[in-house]
């Protein structure tokens, strides 16, 4: 039987497909013919992108740019991308990476076809490598974007003849529900305006002034208040679209496209990948397998996602909406502290303190300027929430980080301080439940230790004799003596976590816990919360909790079970990140697939990926506001920290989770523990 098309209209349908994805796929090629380099080659963008695995986005960016370029789904995740889903309303040009609610961003969106038309991705066709994206469209548009700091760059490369139209909407968004924007026509190739929108969880909101500008002379149709439709001469074949993004003004966002005018869309793509590459080649790792190094980069490269650069000519604005200079540094917003401060920013100071002094010299403008635990009205930038900042300042400071004004801070700290003594207080530092007691009292310990480096001793014993009152009175009352409620996640009384995760969330009153209770029954019932799989993988609260072993005089402990974590395909997880399973997810956490996040994980802004980069380094930082990191067996044979004077090898000469001893130079350590200063001023680490 031969085959025959039900019409010769379907056959010349199936025809022009064919070729519209053959000419699609011959400009991919063309436009990719030169792949990263470096330890770039070893970033998956699409990692943890389908459906509530991670819920972050393969967008073009730069390190720690404002511009986040990238398609958004009809069925937005959290980042607007969800990988599950062809079907697209445009491309936008802000998001904020793995972050829960209903996330942020999705601004300025663009779509190359007419209002109302139904466009989707061929997802075979998908690329994405740091700071470059492309695409092909099914009405046989290829989609190529990148970004600057600021700027935004999308190319539309349209087929011969074909209709060239752009569907701009000023008023998208991930999350709506503050949305306002503004726009005028300056002239036939740019238009400028304003767009206001929530904040993660609709806690606040940002406002960002834009320039839109095109290569190409455009007409405008169908325009009303929040959408307008961009029509270029047919046969155009090709539009470049460049947005420049300001929290100052419509003038700071035009300078922020002129400072570009001059290089083409290829060589601010080259641009970008260097940018990327000298983040990403401040690690070398050597050993272990193919997708542990993929897991290792692809980490990096996502902790280097935020905060913002939020510095324009020299410029920044407050949360108060003064306009300030920072001509010898740079700004920084768009915090998601409740996360990051446990794991991403102690990251960054390792192997990058001259950013970190600038990450901290911003914080100390917020506590200035205007801050709330979550996100005020003025936002400068996509944000989602500032708590626990002061731990940052602290941890920063006591591995040796300066270049910014702890005093100039500490007002603003007392100042939240006492908002969270008001009974029912949800500002500040809230005491209404057995988790934010135990949060509050590492902000308060925090806070002692800061005005003792200040010079305040009066407070600095007020805040010390505040953080250890409350610890014992919360710790004895709600985590003390274990009952099977313990394990319970929803209905607990507490936001997120159970009381066993809760349980060990102060390290720093380890001495305390051992004195009250025991070190070798902590030390059982630590080994107790890991064999009925109690921890946590997929949310914050108790990411400490492996590398506790060292605090309970069983660092071997911590070995095997941070190797495991990384490498058993039969971990069993119980819980999600807001609930219990229905049933545990067994698995590794941690894989390189789409879905490769376990269930229901935010990756929350790079926490969980620095999480990971530290455990498979052979370190981590469980005492924050300390210089001390708890040492294990790495997981690579060997690893490089390039640091800024010099480079810290570390060599593993033992099995996987069997290191007996740690040498550093020559010199045995006489336990599993390190100070910052001792590791960043070593030239070799070897564990045996």
């Amino acid at each position: 039987m031969h085959w025959k098309p039900k019409s010769l209209l379907t056959l010349k349908m199936t025809i022009k497909r064919i070729l519209i994805l053959a000419f699609l796929a011959f400009c991919l090629a063309t436009a990719c013919q030169d792949g990263p380099e470096g330890n770039s080659k070893y970033v998956d963008l699409f990692m943890g992108t389908a459906g509530d695995h991670g819920q972050v986005s393969p967008a073009a960016q730069l390190p720690l740019g404002l511009a986040s370029v990238g398609p958004d789904n009809k069925v937005m995740s959290h980042s607007g991308y969800d990988y599950d889903q062809k079907e697209i309303l445009g491309v936008s040009v802000t998001r904020v990476s793995g972050v829960g609610g209903n996330g942020a961003g999705g601004n300025l969106r663009i779509l190359p076809a007419k209002k109302g038309v139904e466009v989707s991705l061929v997802k075979e066709t998908e690329k994405a490598v740091p700071g470059y994206y492309e695409a092909a469209l099914d009405n046989g548009v290829q989609l190529r974007l990148s970004a600057t700091n600021h700027c935004a760059l999308e190319q539309y490369i349209f087929q011969k003849e074909a209709d060239c139209t752009l569907f701009v909407d000023f008023d998208s968004a991930i999350d709506h529900r503050r949305n306002k924007c503004s726009y005028s026509i300056v002239d036939s190739l740019n238009i400028e305006g304003w767009v206001k929108s929530s904040t993660v969880c609709n806690a606040g909101a940002y406002k960002l002034f834009f320039r839109l500008q095109t290569d190409v002379p455009f007409t405008v149709q169908d325009a009303d208040s929040l959408t307008s439709q961009l029509c270029f001469p047919k046969g155009t074949g090709r539009v470049e679209v460049r947005i420049g993004l300001s929290s100052i003004s419509e003038a700071s966002a035009a300078e922020e496209l002129a400072a570009i005018a001059g290089s083409s869309f290829d060589a601010l793509r080259k641009e970008a990948a260097g940018a990327w590459a000298r983040v990403l080649d401040k690690v070398d790792v050597e050993g272990s397998t193919p997708e542990q190094r993929m897991l290792f980069y692809t980490g990096l490269y996502r902790v280097y996602l935020s905060p913002f650069h939020a510095t324009f000519g020299g410029q920044y604005a407050g949360t108060d909406q003064v306009t300030r200079q920072a001509q010898d540094w740079t700004f920084y917003s768009g915090w998601s502290m409740w996360d990051t401060y446990r794991a991403k920013f102690p990251l960054i100071t390792l192997l990058d303190p001259e950013l970190t002094s600038d990450f901290c010299r911003s914080l100390v403008s917020l506590y200035q300027t205007g801050k709330r635990n979550w996100a005020t009205l003025t936002e400068p930038v996509p944000t989602v929430r500032t708590e626990h900042s002061q731990i940052t300042l602290l941890d920063a400071w006591e591995k040796g980080i300066r270049g910014f004004d702890l005093a100039a801070a500490f007002p603003g700290m007392e100042a939240e301080a006492d908002k969270g003594r008001q009974p029912g207080s949800r500002s500040g530092l809230t005491r209404n439940s057995p988790d934010q007691k135990m949060e509050t009292i590492y902000d308060l310990w925090a806070m002692g230790r800061i005005a003792g480096i200040i010079g305040n001793e009066e407070a600095a014993a007020r805040y010390a004799e505040e953080s250890e009152n409350l610890f014992e009175e919360t710790w004895k009352a709600d985590f003390m003596t274990v009952t099977p409620e313990f394990e319970q996640m929803k209905g607990n009384g507490l936001y997120q976590g159970t009381r066993w995760q809760y349980r060990w969330a102060m390290p720093i009153y380890a001495g305390k816990m051992i004195a009250w209770v025991g070190q070798e029954q902590l030390a059982d019932e630590l080994s107790t919360f890991f064999s009925r799989h109690l921890f946590n993988q997929g949310n914050e609260p108790d990411i400490q909790t492996p590398f506790m072993f060292n605090l309970f005089g069983h660092p071997e402990r911590t070995d095997s079970l941070v190797h495991a974590l990384l490498t058993d395909d039969n971990m069993i997880h119980r819980y999600g990140g807001n609930a219990e399973y229905p049933e545990p997810f067994v698995g590794r956490a941690f894989r390189d697939l789409p879905d490769g996040y376990a269930p229901e994980m935010d990756e929350d802004d790079g926490t969980m990926s620095a999480w990971y980069l530290f455990s498979q380094m052979g370190l981590y930082p469980v005492c924050l506001g300390t210089d001390r990191y708890e040492l294990f067996t790495p997981l690579f044979d060997r690893i490089v920290l390039h640091l800024p004077d010099h480079d810290v090898t570390f060599i593993r000469r033992c099995e996987p989770a069997s290191a007996r001893k740690i040498i550093v130079d020559g010199e045995a350590l006489p336990d599993f523990s390190i100070s910052h200063s001792k590791l960043v001023n070593a030239k070799e680490i070897i564990w045996e």
